[in-house]
């Protein structure tokens, strides 16, 4: 069997993911499924998932920026994301402003950006990105401003879908996949 990243995009959506030096997504319904468990003593706990955490690393590794912008408040994400690389802005009520920050900061237009959204707050970040990415259970209306929906839902694999495209698109990907390979042959 032979891995495509490419296997469902159009060629408008590997050209956008060819420019893409940052990478900004949610946190709730695109790196987690959207739950937040509550326990008996009121503590929050959320589940992501760690293929996703490696494509972002992948990401940072090769010189593409991540940044996650969440209305969430509670610090989970970002002790998730601890260590990691990731820029985190939490609590953000607009997460449009806090994108344009974003893109000033790092001197990068708009079709520099790639956004990864699941509900009502990402769509204006979406809209001002040059490539809009939603996971495949997203609300309709974003599913629908998206340029590219992930065959894997929010929290399940969709960043690391996103991610592999992103690699692949600007020809990263297969020598990351080889050199996976070669560390596999060499002898303990």
């Amino acid at each position: 069997m032979h891995y495509s990243p490419f296997a469902l995009l159009d060629d408008d959506v590997i050209e956008r993911a060819a420019r893409v030096r940052l990478l900004c997504l949610a946190a709730n319904g695109t790196l987690t499924d959207g739950r937040t468990l509550v326990d008996a003593d009121g503590r929050r706990q959320k589940a992501f998932h760690e293929t996703d955490a490696r494509g972002l690393a992948l990401l940072l590794e090769h010189g593409i920026r991540v940044a996650i912008i969440t209305t969430d408040a509670t610090g989970i994400v970002a002790q998730w994301a601890e260590g990691s690389g990731i820029e985190v802005h939490a609590g953000i009520a607009d997460k449009p402003a806090c994108l344009r920050q974003l893109r000033l900061r790092h001197a990068l237009a708009a079709d520099e950006v790639a956004y990864i959204g699941g509900d009502l707050p990402d769509l204006a970040c979406m809209q001002g990105s040059g490539l809009a990415i939603a996971p495949a259970d997203a609300h309709s209306l974003i599913a629908e401003s998206a340029q590219w929906l992930t065959r894997a839902e929010a929290g399940h694999g969709a960043v690391r879908e996103a991610c592999d495209a992103l690699l692949a698109a600007q020809g990263l990907l297969v020598g990351i996949l080889q050199d996976h390979a070669l560390k596999a042959e060499m002898p303990a």
